[in-house]
């Protein structure tokens, strides 16, 4: 494999062109440097650098970044990633793809439909719990209400190697007619480790879906995601720490995107073992282009 080929994929999709876009490089002679500008000339929520074409220590090194920094790790760039690898490297069917990102080795699991890629799950870092902040930080950053907030449920930074903030709401009106105040986004984070809000309800677009969400990272060069599997691994994380759906485990569909036209699908299962949740976040991967960089 070149390493000035890459590709662009959609994750998290629907169909092609929904879903989070990502562009995939395979770039064990780009510089940091190089790596970022990338990132920023792409302009997509993550772009990824596949640095080895051989496995290092069971899994194959990958770097994340956004158009303003590395991360350690991002949910849609380690599923579309992987499928990469799957599809270009190793070329045939294998029941674990493994990553070596900053946060460590994140392992995804394909499943497969007539020898093809269906949906690949990934199992995130346990989730960690932080911080509650109250209502009243988090509305005006939203032009949000605080009766809108759900108050049966806390405000909270998860992390599952990227912390978010998670705010449950009420309904989907207040979901949809969120529009978010940047200089108290940044007067908060500021304060915080978390950069990011997911904010979810129980009310859908679709009828077979059970949250939708949104996701805010400005911080991050991401103004608003299409889909976000780690902020929706730390969903999860925190729909099974509050028994969100009254019991200690989830198996369910959540959408995302709708408000920015690129309508998508994460898939989520979580359960508590003794005082760990396990986390997975599944979903579909399509390939959209693929090109030679110059």
């Amino acid at each position: 494999m070149s390493n000035h080929n890459f590709f662009i994929v959609d994750v998290f999709a629907v169909d092609k062109y929904t879903g989070n876009q990502l562009a995939v490089f395979f770039g064990s002679n780009f510089s940091d440097v190089e790596m970022q500008r990338i990132a920023k000339e792409m302009n997509y929520s993550e772009t990824t650098f596949i640095t080895s074409t051989e496995m290092q220590d069971g899994g194959y090194n990958v770097r994340i970044f956004t158009p303003e920094q590395e991360v350690p790790f991002a949910g849609h760039p380690t599923l579309g990633t992987a499928y990469i690898i799957q599809q270009e490297i190793i070329k045939q069917q294998v029941n674990n793809i493994t990553l070596n990102l900053k946060v460590g080795q994140i392992p995804v699991t394909p499943h497969y439909i007539n020898d093809e890629i269906d949906v690949l799950w990934m199992q995130q870092k346990l989730p960690t719990f932080h911080q509650v902040l109250q209502p009243e930080a988090l509305a005006p950053v939203l032009n949000l209400n605080i009766e809108e907030i759900d108050h049966k449920f806390p405000i909270q930074e998860v992390s599952t190697g990227l912390p978010f903030i998670i705010v449950p709401l009420k309904n989907h009106p207040a979901l949809k007619r969120i529009k978010v105040n940047k200089d108290k986004y940044f007067e908060l984070i500021d304060k915080i480790e978390a950069k990011a809000i997911l904010v979810f309800c129980p009310e859908t677009n679709h009828p077979k879906n059970d949250l939708s969400v949104r996701m805010f990272a400005d911080y991050l060069g991401v103004p608003e995601d299409p889909a976000t599997g780690s902020a929706n691994g730390c969903l999860a994380g925190y729909l099974v720490e509050h028994s969100y759906f009254g019991k200690e485990e989830i198996d369910i569909r959540v959408e995302q995107g709708y408000e920015i036209g690129r309508p998508s699908l994460l898939l989520l299962k979580a359960e508590k073992q003794e005082d760990q949740i396990k986390v997975e976040v599944g979903g579909k991967v399509v390939m959209v282009a693929k090109g030679e960089f110059v």
